[in-house]
């Protein structure tokens, strides 16, 4: 299902510091990992991530650090600081009281019908 661009945008930066909170990544990990987790229903061009990235490094909710991957290349990670782990708690808690109340919302005008 293709979703509204602006769905989307609203919820991307959750996702990436989520993936990022399990473990350091980086960009092309995130991608796939992003895909795989949601069934292929989001896909990230590197041209939407690494601005995210960029953003989230620039106001210290995440760091980068240049390491050897297991094949060997040369790879750019990123990973999630304290103050990134408090904004996602923070945009989690924001996101499930949005959803919910999204959910009634909707829930409520089926049974009006």
């Amino acid at each position: 299902m293709n979703f509204d661009k602006s769905l989307i945008a609203g919820s991307t930066v959750l996702m990436v510091l989520h993936l990022l909170g399990t473990q350091d990544m980086y960009g092309y990990q995130m991608v796939k990992e992003l895909e795989k987790r949601s069934e292929n229903t989001f896909t990230l061009k590197e041209g939407t991530l690494y601005p995210i990235l960029h953003s989230l490094e620039k106001n210290g909710l995440v760091v980068s650090y240049v390491s050897y991957g297991q094949s060997g290349r040369k790879r750019k990670y990123y990973q999630i600081t304290k103050n990134g782990k408090k904004q996602l708690a923070d945009k989690k808690k924001e996101w499930l009281i949005f959803s919910e109340t999204v959910n009634k919302v909707i829930r409520g005008s089926i049974y009006a019908l």
